[in-house]
């Protein structure tokens, strides 16, 4: 019964930071701590083994932990860096190389799209206030949206989600 709205929180949690992280250049805490708490709901009902759930949360730390020290040369925001982790935590060790490598790209995407808008002269143009901060030469790329793309492609593929489908 729980199962569906389970399965249905990770895609809504990834969205919310991405449009949050697009608009405000910010992700709040409470979307990585409700992935962080429903996660031994979500491997308990997936009938995840002990040793898968214990793995997926070794790849969380790990990932917490070389996020954290990237935050701490300012290579990555405070958000992204709590998304990522989190994020992890569901997608798991089994997929963990895939999804780091579809981050990266989707990153690089974005941030080809984001450095060629900020090459446009949009000063005279009717554009709302979060465009405009995307503009700003020099300022930050909302990698949340990198996070979302990489963790959606390669969600159907964990062992949480083809368990909880069934």
């Amino acid at each position: 019964m729980l199962d569906y709205p389970l399965l249905l929180l990770f895609p809504a949690a990834m969205l919310y930071a991405a449009v949050s992280d697009i608009f405000t250049m910010t992700i709040p805490n409470r979307i990585s701590v409700a992935l962080i708490a429903t996660f031994p709901l979500a491997a308990f009902l997936a009938g995840l083994p002990m040793a898968t759930a214990l793995m997926h949360m070794a790849g969380f730390a790990i990932v917490l932990a070389l996020c954290f020290a990237l935050f701490s040369f300012n290579l990555l925001g405070g958000g992204d860096a709590k998304l990522l982790a989190s994020t992890t935590l569901w997608i798991g060790m089994g997929q963990l190389v895939p999804f780091l490598g579809l981050v990266a790209i989707c990153g690089g995407f974005l941030a080809i799209v984001i450095l060629a808008f900020r090459s446009f002269p949009v000063a005279a143009l009717p554009v709302p206030e979060w465009a405009l901060r995307l503009h700003k030469s020099g300022g930050g790329i909302p990698y949340g949206l990198a996070i979302c793309a990489g963790g959606l492609i390669i969600f159907p593929k964990t062992e949480i989600f083809r368990a909880l489908i069934v």
